[in-house]
């Protein structure tokens, strides 16, 4: 065993000992931690925004609204509801049980593993952590070694604000993540694509640990015939261009009604002028993209069928990767078969909207699903396709309600988060009953004689 994983290993321990003190059940405890975390990352803002700079060139506006205000609005909404949502549940107790009561404990697992990609650095591993702190668990956090400089300031963050018994960050690359994954942790909460995703899970069946996995898929997003289309196009490019496309909630393609098609390829075009100027390589508020290779990919994507109708030009050297409005490519292409994960924006037609939905359904469930239009046909499409989320009439805002589980379904992921589900995800629910010795039935006992008017009871 080398260094690393002694040091991983021997952590974990510290982290178990921690957890079985009791140190973390406490309401006192959990919420004193939440507000020190809070304190600590507004001390650090300026930095942070620095970092997301460094590493994708996202201006301060865009860390704040998409990475840093998400953070702190989970930290005040769960320190706000935590007694609330720590309190045990009464529930019914049916007449076979009497005499007594049911309660449901939402008690912790213990020691979580939180492993987080790169596209979304900040938010993405922290948010996750205040729900596993609220709960009542420790924590080891794994932050993407492509995002060295957001890693590098959380680290910092975790050091200042917390021990290593009750919260430890571990940097580096995927021989890290599998040093880790080597380990048994009572839950893991995995961010990122498929293919690592599908190895998490594997090395969490050997413990049968349970896990969540956010991961990703191709979202669609349908313009209906009664959809404004100025409006539609405003809100498409805002959803597709944040942090250049590589959000996995983006709309990752365009099923558009062959009457209103021209019309919205227009004003796509004219939104993104109207967002980030005739050349968004200038412009401060068009992020790039996260490596020279992604770059080259997004390059490969865009060659693979379709015809460019705007943009298409990027400069490697600066990860830039202009954004891209492609018609027609072919449904079996790379870049209608992968995630795009980049400002590509491919536009195909329907005649009918079971068209629409046939195509979707023939896919795999995506992470989000989004329809611009009228409200009877939002129910159809709504009931006759199956997503982690849905949007209507906008794009990317049902992540921002903290009233809404988010999570995929099928290869989208499972498992659910943000706001109260942030804390049931990182919960064991407990059942407890009670019985009451005051009174005791003979019917449960052998030999069995069970009275007649008993039956409609059972």
């Amino acid at each position: 065993m080398d260094a690393l994983s002694e040091k991983i290993t021997h952590v974990i321990k510290q982290q178990r000992e921690f957890f079985h003190s009791g140190a973390t059940l406490e309401y006192e405890f959990r919420h004193g931690q939440l507000l020190k975390l809070k304190q600590v990352i507004q001390k650090y803002e300026k930095q942070i925004c620095e970092a997301l700079f460094a590493d994708l060139n996202k201006s301060a506006e865009e860390s704040y609204i998409t990475e840093i205000s998400m953070v702190l609005s989970e930290i005040d909404y769960l320190s706000r509801n935590l007694k609330r949502l720590m309190r045990p549940k009464r529930v019914m107790t049916p007449l076979t049980a009497m005499p007594g009561t049911g309660k449901v404990i939402a008690e912790p697992y213990g020691c979580v593993l939180i492993i987080a990609p790169w596209n979304y650095p900040f938010q993405l591993l922290m948010n996750p952590l205040v729900g596993a702190m609220a709960a009542g668990n420790t924590a080891v956090l794994k932050p993407s070694p492509q995002s060295a400089n957001t890693s590098s300031i959380i680290n910092r963050i975790i050091k200042e604000a917390f021990s290593e018994r009750y919260i430890a960050l571990f940097e580096g690359d995927i021989e890290v993540n599998q040093d880790l994954l080597a380990n048994r942790f009572d839950y893991i909460f995995f961010t990122g694509g498929l293919k690592f995703g599908s190895y998490v899970a594997e090395c969490a069946a050997k413990f049968l640990t349970p896990v969540t996995l956010e991961l990703g898929g191709k979202s669609p997003c349908i313009v209906a015939p009664e959809a404004n289309i100025a409006l539609a196009a405003k809100r498409i490019v805002w959803g597709k261009m944040l942090n250049a496309g590589q959000t996995c909630i983006a709309p990752d393609y365009i099923l558009v009604h062959e009457s209103v098609r021209s019309e919205l390829i227009k004003q796509l075009k004219i939104n993104i002028v109207d967002h980030f100027g005739a050349n968004p390589e200038v412009t401060p508020h068009y992020p790039r993209i996260i490596s020279q290779n992604a770059v080259e990919r997004l390059a490969e994507l865009m060659k693979s069928s379709g015809t460019v109708l705007f943009g298409g030009n990027l400069n490697k050297e600066n990860r830039y990767f202009s954004p891209t409005i492609l018609a027609d490519p072919d449904p079996q292409s790379r870049v209608m078969q992968e995630e795009i994960f980049g400002p590509i924006l491919p536009i195909l037609s329907y005649k009918t909207i079971q068209e629409a939905i046939s195509m979707i359904n023939s896919r795999e469930k995506p992470l989000a699903l989004y329809y611009f239009g009228g409200k009877e046909e939002a129910r159809e499409v709504t009931r006759k396709t199956s997503s982690g989320g849905v949007c209507i009439n906008d794009t990317i805002l049902h992540v921002g309600n903290r009233n809404l589980p988010f999570g995929g379904v099928g290869q989208s992921g499972m498992g659910r988060y943000h706001g109260k589900h942030s804390f049931l995800t990182f919960s064991n629910l407990k059942g407890h009953h009670r019985s009451f010795t005051f009174a005791d039935f003979k019917f449960r006992y052998a030999p069995y004689k069970l009275p007649e008017f008993l039956k409609r009871f059972l």
